[in-house]
């Protein structure tokens, strides 16, 4: 007998439905371990402060161990800190807007392929009722089908929607790499055509999915970074589709309105007094020159703000710069210093004089902590004042992912 298509209803098969039990937690009356007389809440101290620690209330009723990163951020600032949670709420509402539309963009698009693959319509029997899928993925199907039959409401198209985003993400492991080269790989026109690819898209959206999901902290997620890979995926799958989600995307706007921002971004001139060895990833500066403690280095050139935001890997400084010296750590066992005789050698062949420096080691493009911006900043003001960083200045990723112009960093 044919199962019924589309927005028909389908029969309740013969057999009941499982009976499923509910436990109850167990409460331990007895031999429970408890700690008497100790207050069980962490606290928020300065270094080299004196003073005994102090539990701090950041909003009644809300757990502490949950407020405690707000309150830190914030630097024991309790209105602050408050503002950052409800920054992240707002954040996290955002980020949820842009999952939602990509999670019936990539359904739709595997559904449609897998429909026409099997021949659903001539055969009247949905692709999920099929090998492989209701075998490998059969107690996820019963599970939707059980909940829709409670609500009578079991059609074809609800239980499409009812699955689970880790049911639509689990298609593009190794072991369905055959599905992959026969058939889903058209669900995605405009990639490299490669699962790994896919795979590697979907597992990194997933995890943010589920951070998202569960009200997790976003204070120190590159929300950025996340979002690139989610729209990545949408453009791979539908071009226009990418580009209005892109359009309404509300993840900018919250992110630059964020109550507080470390920085961890030094912006610097790449000039002749200080080189910046791009085949190299390095920057070399005077030595002794003064740098708070950052993450990461961004390059401004040509008056604007380059894409690549490096992630430090090393900073040396009262380098000897020469010949001999170059020699002499290119020869090292330790993999770092072979990398520093790699990059004096290349700066001493480009006409970097012999002398002492301060050396920065920098990520490349591939790395997972390097940062590559959605595009350059540009500076698009003309005259004296026009001037954005003559020696240096600093912001954060955060600001530079969310910035339009580099005057947004002001």
């Amino acid at each position: 007998m044919k199962t019924p298509h589309n927005n028909q209803v389908f029969p309740r098969p013969l057999e009941s439905a499982p009976n499923i039990k509910t436990q109850e937690p167990r409460v331990r009356a007895r031999g429970q371990r408890q700690h008497r007389g100790v207050h069980l809440h962490s606290s928020i101290t300065v270094m080299g402060s004196k003073e005994k620690p102090t539990c701090r209330i950041v909003l009644p009723g809300f757990p502490e161990p949950r407020m405690r990163s707000y309150l830190i951020a914030a630097g024991g600032d309790v209105a602050k800190a408050r503002e950052l949670y409800a920054w992240n709420a707002q954040m996290a509402g955002a980020a949820l807007e842009q999952l939602a539309h990509l999670e019936v963009l990539l359904r739709n698009a595997v559904d449609l392929q897998l429909q026409e693959w099997i021949r659903e319509r001539e055969i009247g029997i949905p692709w999920f009722f099929m090998p492989p899928f209701i075998v490998a993925q059969s107690e996820a199907i019963e599970t939707v089908r059980e909940r829709l039959r409670q609500q009578n409401r079991e059609t074809r198209d609800q239980i499409i929607a009812g699955l689970s985003f880790g049911f639509w993400t689990g298609w593009f492991g190794p072991k369905y790499e055959e599905l992959w080269r026969q058939n889903l790989r058209l669900a995605f026109p405009n990639g490299t055509g490669q699962r790994k690819e896919i795979a590697r898209l979907v597992e990194q959206i997933r995890k943010f999915r589920n951070r998202v999901a569960h009200h997790d902290s976003l204070l120190n997620v590159d929300i950025g970074f996340e979002m690139e890979a989610i729209f990545q995926l949408a453009r791979i799958i539908n071009v226009e589709a990418a580009s209005w989600m892109k359009s309404v995307d509300r993840t900018r706007v919250v992110g630059a309105a964020r109550p507080i921002t470390p920085k961890d971004t030094v912006v610097v001139p790449s000039n002749d007094s200080s080189p910046l060895l791009e085949d190299l990833h390095a920057f070399v500066c005077q030595a002794g020159r003064y740098f708070r403690q950052v993450q990461y280095l961004a390059i401004y050139k040509d008056r604007q703000i380059c894409m690549d935001v490096a992630r430090i890997k090393l900073r040396r400084d009262n380098v000897s710069w020469n010949s001999s010296e170059a020699r002499r750590l290119k020869d090292s066992e330790d993999r770092i210093e072979r990398k520093l005789g790699k990059v004096m050698e290349a700066g001493l062949a480009q006409g970097l004089n012999h002398g002492v420096y301060q050396v920065f080691l920098l990520s490349q493009p591939g790395d997972p902590q390097h940062v590559q911006l959605s595009g350059p900043l540009t500076n698009d003001k003309a005259g004296r004042s026009s001037a954005f960083v003559r020696k240096q200045r600093y912001t954060s990723v955060h600001d530079l992912r969310h910035a339009n112009s580099v005057w947004d960093l002001e």
